[in-house]
């Protein structure tokens, strides 16, 4: 039997998601938390789960962040990132993170269940429709693929940001860091995508958010 800690802020979620696994033979619900102090408090003091259902805006810590931590300190935990976020913006930040898997909210009971129980035996779940729009692009989009896959965690944070709109200050609080290392990444990424202006580099954030691995 797999166990597993649910962290979300959502009461509605957490009591869904317990409800939904009290029926599964295969998986048993620890606990769950709805914060991030209440996450780290839980890790350092109890048994550890074998599967970390987690959404990325769990109060008091910052998402892709805290997955590097946890990945870091508690290696034996997967985690499995269920969000109100589509995949394509955060899933492969999420992955490079650490994180074993990623679901949108919108997913349906069944395909919860199953990405919880290939998660807990090892594998890597993502969607299959964002699955099958990576498998379908992957020989046309090979040289943005290899683009992509050179950019480090931080860098690929912000290239999401920027493809939403948000702007360097707005970057700059959610990644607790200061505007001109922004600049500094916005820089970098213009170079190693080898882009002009900003457009462009936008226009390549939204290709390799749906075709890359």
């Amino acid at each position: 039997m797999s166990t597993i800690l649910i962290a979300d802020h959502h009461p509605i979620t957490r009591v869904g998601i317990t409800s939904l696994l009290s029926e599964n033979d295969d998986l048993e619900v620890l606990d769950n938390v709805t914060s991030g102090q209440e996450l780290f408090k839980y890790l350092k003091n109890n048994e550890l789960p074998d599967v970390l259902v987690i959404e990325l805006d769990l109060p008091e810590i910052n998402g892709i962040n805290a997955l590097r931590t946890i990945k870091s300190q508690f290696p034996g935990t997967k985690m499995l990132i269920f969000s109100c976020h589509p995949e394509e913006m955060y899933a492969i930040s999420a992955i490079k993170a650490g994180a074993s898997g990623y679901l949108a909210k919108t997913v349906s009971t069944d395909i919860l269940q199953q990405a919880i129980q290939q998660v807990a035996r090892g594998g890597i779940y993502l969607n299959k429709n964002i699955t099958d729009r990576i498998n379908s692009g992957v020989n046309q989009n090979n040289g943005l693929i290899s683009k992509f896959k050179k950019l480090s965690t931080r860098e690929a944070e912000v290239l999401n940001m920027l493809a939403t709109g948000k702007r360097n200050k707005e970057i700059a609080e959610v990644l607790d860091i200061n505007e001109k290392t922004v600049s500094t990444y916005k820089t970098r990424l213009l170079k190693k995508l080898k882009v002009d202006n900003l457009a462009d580099l936008i226009h390549q954030t939204r290709l390799l958010q749906l075709h890359t691995t």
